[in-house]
């Protein structure tokens, strides 16, 4: 009995001191996984952050970008929504599919010219642009995204715009189809 209590008062000490948490001692403790990094996550959203402060453009400035070379409208809504109303000639890839393969083949230069707007960049129009929290604005998260895989020419659609007052063209997969 002895040594059992000495062999487990030695395990304790062994784990205290290589940080290795005993089962039930901390509910809390943090699992370790490489490939994710929330410390990373935070440094490049404040990094994203700062470079954003200068990017936001009206809808004129907006419309002007999107119609000069080597720049690319990016909507980054689900399929659903793109195919029920986007802005036309904007590219779908939704945000859940944002990866390096998918960057790759959609936005192969990083120095190509992206423009990005999402739901809460138009008022009154919650079927193809569902309204979110402010914290939560797709524009947010896309930013974050393009900027922490390398893309820095990244500029977004500052204002909210009641959609029947938009001066951006839309389209939608429907009415694309019907046309073909």
């Amino acid at each position: 009995m002895h040594k059992r209590f000495l062999a487990m008062i030695a395990l304790f000490i062994a784990a205290t001191l290589l940080g290795v948490p005993l089962a039930g001692a901390n509910p809390r403790a943090e699992i370790v996984n490489p490939a994710i990094d929330m410390e990373g996550y935070l440094r490049v959203s404040r990094e994203a952050a700062q470079h954003r402060a200068s990017r936001r453009v009206s809808e004129e400035d907006f419309m002007r970008m999107a119609r000069e070379p080597n720049t690319l409208v990016l909507d980054a809504r689900s399929r659903d929504k793109f195919d029920e109303l986007h802005v036309t000639g904007a590219v779908s890839l939704p945000f859940s599919d944002i990866a390096v393969d998918s960057l790759a083949q959609v936005i192969p230069d990083k120095n190509t010219r992206i423009l990005i707007y999402c739901n809460n960049n138009f008022a009154n129009a919650p079927q193809p642009f569902p309204t979110k929290l402010p914290s939560a604005s797709l524009n947010i998260s896309t930013y974050i995204a393009l900027y922490n895989y390398g893309y820095r020419n990244v500029y977004e659609l500052a204002p909210l715009i009641e959609l029947s007052k938009s001066k951006l063209p839309f389209e939608s997969a429907a009415a694309k189809k019907a046309g073909s």
